[in-house]
Parts: C-alpha cells; structure tokens; sequence
C-alpha cells in the first residue's frame, strides 16, 4: 500500500475528504520526523516505536573499485514493530 491508497482508505474510515485526511498523514509524518530527529522515540500503542540509532564508524569497500574506505557514524532512523 502506498500513500495515496492508505489515504484513500483513512478518508473512507474516517468519513473524512481526502485532502483533509492527506493534510492530517502529512501532520503525522512531519512530527514524527522532528521527534525523532530531536532524538526522542515516538510509540504508537499498537502499532510501533520510531526512534534513532546510532551507527559506529566502519570499514566498507567501494562496489566499483573494490577499494577499502571508512565509512563515517551517523545516526539512522529506526522502526520497530
């Protein structure tokens, strides 16, 4: 399911228009990035937890050159069911 066919569907639900029901997925989407960016965890009872990982520095190889190089840490997004 894409995000035009689950806001087709939460509109149905909700008995709502489906560019009020798109203005309220974006909303959604929008907060849970800048939570989580802020590096807080966003639970939804039922459904999962979004949150942020740290990743350690690495070693990695270029695919082309099959060169060895350091792959910088960072953090990731992360979802848990």
């Amino acid at each position: 399911m894409n995000k035009a066919e689950l806001i087709d569907v939460a509109s149905e639900e909700a008995g709502m228009t489906k560019v009020q029901t798109a203005a309220v997925l974006d909303a959604l989407i929008d907060s849970v990035k800048k939570a989580v960016a802020a590096g807080d965890k966003v639970t939804l009872v039922g459904f999962g937890t979004f949150g942020a990982t740290a990743r350690a520095a690495r070693l990695g190889r270029n695919p082309k050159t099959g060169a060895t190089m350091t792959i910088a840490a960072g953090v990731t997004p992360k979802f848990s069911a």
